[in-house]
């Protein structure tokens, strides 16, 4: 099975880097305190530190990375260019649609632009699925085209329990009121009233809240910070590991967080040897399509990041191997691609 892409122009790829930059640096713009460092579970986080009348409020802002710490030295001239940095995105968001960058549906953008601003993707979420398969046209300098390999109706969030459990933040609105002014209903789980999924009433569209297994039950977790439960799936913690900031094409832009684009890759390698059921042959296909894509651009422009994810997955056992190899006999080329790295 090959796959292949065109290259977006330079044009498109300058553009959607400044863009990317511009909502990156927007992320600091609702401090209103003194930003706090501090650890959760090892790792070190960013809080905005205020206060509210007689309380003192700690707002969860992102992780330590060079990108936060860059920003929030920056917050008083990025908060002084406001308003000339949204009239810069509206018009790279214009170049970008012009230069023929996949956008989203009106019901797509408003549902992820709704759980954007109450804070699913500051505290923790992860857009996964085909959904984040297609922002790496922009991430990779790619362009997918209205294929079906891109197409979906769905939104898949996922996000670690104990990430939710340590932030110590929640989201701004309650996420089940949001989506019920969206017309979207929820589904209860066989577990009872636990809901991690929901349902448009209109289209039919799903969004799905996941998170990593890591016993040998799929059971549903709760996310207190997100305020839902998730139904909890193997091998997903290796896909939204270190995850990555990606920009969607919708209003004057969103920034959402996605798996690292060579983790995707083998992530559907594995996957697409789980699917079962009346639809398993479709899915698979598709899965099978994605990492092909993906493998094939991975393999000329970041080697190392893909070599380093393969031996990654293949290092956490044989189940995990098997998997892989199953659905790589039936894809010879990407296989071979896989071999010569």
């Amino acid at each position: 099975m090959a796959e292949t892409c065109q290259n977006l122009s330079a044009t498109a790829v300058a553009t959607y880097s400044d863009l990317l930059r511009l909502l990156k640096d927007a992320q600091v713009l609702d401090v209103r305190g003194t930003p706090e460092l501090r650890i959760l579970n090892g790792r070190e986080y960013w809080y905005d530190r205020y206060r509210l009348g007689t309380d003192t409020i700690a707002r969860f802002i992102g992780p330590n990375n060079d990108d936060i710490r860059e920003r929030i030295a920056r917050i008083a001239a990025i908060k002084a260019a406001q308003k000339d940095q949204e009239k810069q995105c509206g018009r790279l968001l214009r170049i970008l649609r012009a230069e023929g960058l996949l956008s989203v549906d009106r019901g797509t953008g408003s549902l992820l632009a709704a759980m954007a601003r109450v804070g699913v993707f500051r505290l923790g979420g992860v857009l996964v699925g085909t959904n984040a398969f297609r922002l790496y046209e922009g991430e990779l300098g790619i362009r997918l085209g209205a294929d079906d390999v891109a197409m979906t109706m769905d939104v898949d969030i996922a996000s670690f329990e104990r990430l939710s459990l340590a932030i110590g933040d929640h989201v701004d609105e309650d996420l089940a009121a949001v989506f019920a002014d969206l017309k979207f209903e929820a589904v209860p789980s066989q577990e009872g009233r636990t809901f991690w999924r929901w349902k448009q009433k209109q289209d039919g569209s799903l969004v799905e809240f996941l998170s990593p297994s890591f016993d040998e039950r799929e059971t549903v977790k709760n996310l207190p910070a997100l305020g839902v439960s998730a139904l909890s799936l193997h091998h997903l913690n290796y896909l939204i590991a270190d995850p990555i900031k990606s920009a969607i094409l919708y209003r004057n832009g969103l920034l959402v967080n996605v798996p690292r684009p060579e983790r995707f890759a083998i992530h559907k390698l594995i996957v697409a040897d789980r699917r079962h059921g009346s639809e398993a042959a479709l899915k698979q296909r598709k899965d099978q399509r994605q990492a092909a894509l993906l493998i094939e651009v991975l393999a000329q422009d970041r080697p190392f990041d893909l070599k380093e994810a393969f031996e990654d997955a293949q290092d956490r056992g044989p189940k995990w191997r098997n998997r892989i190899d199953n659905t790589l006999a039936k894809m010879p080329v990407t296989a071979d691609i896989l071999a010569r790295l």
